[in-house]
């Protein structure tokens, strides 16, 4: 699998301007898991909705950009955007950009209801048309084994566990209660080719390895939205969910020595919304027990999301710092050569 359609460049090796990578559409996303993550802890320690808030306005300013960084870098390159979404292991990843507008959306609602209602619905609808395209794609009978990771989850499978959550959220229970069964249809569906893959492939490629935290994502997404949907009341299917989480973040912790082994990418994006999802789903079961410093816990785990996600920030700021200057130096160096 070509690194370079999962990595930050400016440029290819002929000079021509090519697509941003669809991984950098986990930015907004994993950011709208952060506000996602504040929203619930605020409102268990009982402070100010404003702290949310805030990272809801940072969330929606992420997705603005980085749609605009998309668009504006698609009218200066040759390279089609149909040829990006059909490719086997970017074209999965552009459902992240209706995932992160859906939470946005519900976030939206609980200071501007109708307008939050608009957001999601039109996200959800933008997300099933996707869907529905992709699968249609993979159903051609064009697709390799060794195409899949753990992007696949993200089309149909997070999509739609995502919009139950946020339909639920806002409202629409009708919605959630549907766009819940094909989530978990299609999470059973997907993970059977996945851990195929895995079992049976060779091993992923580096650029890749990170889209095995995804994995965590729909058992905890999916618990969440069905406690929204039976109305904040804990039953079986919730704590079944919770459990499924566990088990699977059980697996990330037996993944941890490759992950650290790996140089870092604007793939490590991919871990941020899985963990907020979990830490999400986490202060949910705090606030439901309150076991003994139910509270300080809830402030550490806060803080460990939060430093994780600032600190994976950071080093794409710094990566994409020195990406840029590498790329002016090129010329530079072949203008050298021309001249000698």
């Amino acid at each position: 699998m070509p690194a370079q359609f999962l990595s930050a460049h400016v440029t290819s090796s002929t000079g021509v301007r090519t697509r941003v990578p669809l991984n950098t559409l986990a930015i907004p996303l994993g950011l709208a898991g952060l506000a996602q993550v504040w929203t619930l802890g605020t409102s268990a320690l009982g402070l100010p909705p404003g702290i949310g808030q805030a990272f809801w306005l940072i969330a929606a300013i992420s997705w603005v950009w980085t749609l605009a960084v998309h668009v504006h870098r698609g009218t200066r390159t040759d390279h089609s955007l149909s040829h990006q979404l059909r490719h086997f292991a970017q074209g999965p990843l552009a459902a992240l950009l209706p995932i992160a507008a859906m939470l946005i959306g519900a976030g939206l609602y609980r200071t501007v209801p109708i307008a939050g209602t608009v957001l999601t619905f039109i996200s959800m609808a933008a997300a099933a048309a996707f869907a529905a395209w992709i699968l249609g794609f993979w159903m051609r009978g064009e697709m390799s084994l060794e195409s899949v990771h753990g992007g696949y989850f993200l089309p149909i499978s997070a999509a739609g566990l995502v919009g139950a959550l946020t339909a639920a959220e806002t409202g629409l229970d009708w919605l959630a209660v549907g766009s819940f069964a094909i989530g978990i249809f299609f999470w059973l569906v997907i993970s059977v080719f996945f851990f195929l893959r895995l079992a049976l492939r060779p091993a992923m490629p580096a650029p890749l390895i990170p889209t095995l935290a995804i994995m965590i994502a729909p058992p905890a997404v999916a618990a969440a939205a069905w406690l929204r949907i039976s109305g904040g009341q804990p039953n079986h299917l919730f704590e079944g969910l919770s459990a499924m989480t566990a088990f699977m973040v059980l697996i990330q912790i037996m993944l941890l020595p490759r992950y650290r082994a790996l140089p870092f990418s604007l793939g490590f994006w991919s871990f941020t919304f899985p963990v907020a999802s979990v830490a999400a789903l986490g202060i949910t079961w705090l606030r439901q027990l309150e076991p003994f410093a139910w509270q300080a816990i809830t402030v550490a785990v806060l803080a460990a999301v939060t430093l994780l996600i600032v600190l994976i920030a950071a080093k794409s700021i710094l990566l994409l710092i020195a990406t840029t200057l590498a790329a002016r130096r090129q010329p530079s160096a072949a203008e050298k050569q021309a001249i000698g």
